[in-house]
C-alpha cells in the first residue's frame, strides 16, 4: 500500500520462452517501453544452482532492473503470495516445460512469446528461425493455447509475430 491507502500491485508485462534467459536481446530490446523493472529468470535448474542464481541477480545489478531467479513452484508462489508487489516482470522461461508448470502450478498468464528455442534431436517444428519445437512442446503450447492462453513466436519486437495455430 501507498501512504494514500492504494493497493500497489505487479503485473507480468511479458511472459517469454528463451533457452539462452537472459541476453542482450531481452535485455536491450524486450525490457524497453513496457515500463519493466524486473526480469524474472524462471529455471529448475538454475534455481537449484546457488553460485548461478548469483551470476544472474549480479547480471544487471547496475542496469536498474531487479533480476530474480525462480524454480516453476517458487514463481507462482510469489504470484500468489502478493502478485510480485510492485514489480513489472518480464519473466524468462528456460523451455516450454517449465512455462508448463509454472502455469499448471497457478501463474496466471494472458500471452506468451516463445522467441529463443535451440534445434533438438527431436525437433519436429520449427515455426521461426529461433524457435524449434519438439511433440511435448507443442502438445504444452496446445494446452495453454486452448486454455485461452494467446501463444505466439517472435524473436525481437521489430520482427513478425506468428501466432501458435492449436
Amino acid at each position: 500500500m501507498t501512504n494514500k491507502g492504494e493497493i500497489i500491485m505487479g503485473e507480468i508485462n511479458m511472459a517469454r520462452v528463451d533457452d539462452r534467459l537472459i541476453h542482450g536481446k531481452v535485455m536491450q530490446k524486450w525490457t524497453k517501453g513496457r515500463g519493466t523493472n524486473s526480469v524474472y529468470v524462471v529455471d529448475n535448474a538454475t534455481a537449484a544452482d546457488d553460485f548461478l542464481k548469483d551470476i544472474y541477480v549480479s547480471t544487471n545489478s547496475t542496469g536498474g532492473l531487479k533480476i530474480k531467479v525462480f524454480s516453476t513452484k517458487e514463481v507462482a508462489d510469489e504470484w500468489n503470495k502478493d502478485q510480485f508487489g510492485n514489480d513489472k516482470a518480464l519473466i524468462v522461461f528456460k523451455n516450454v516445460k517449465e512455462l508448463k508448470e509454472s502455469y499448471d502450478n497457478g501463474l496466471p498468464l494472458k500471452e506468451v512469446d516463445v522467441g529463443g528455442a535451440a534445434k533438438k534431436p527431436d525437433t519436429v517444428s520449427q515455426p521461426i528461425g529461433d524457435v524449434s519445437l519438439t511433440q511435448d512442446d507443442i502438445n504444452d503450447l496446445k494446452e495453454l493455447a486452448n486454455d485461452d492462453v494467446e501463444v505466439y513466436f517472435q524473436s525481437v519486437p521489430e520482427s513478425r509475430k506468428v501466432n501458435f495455430k492449436a
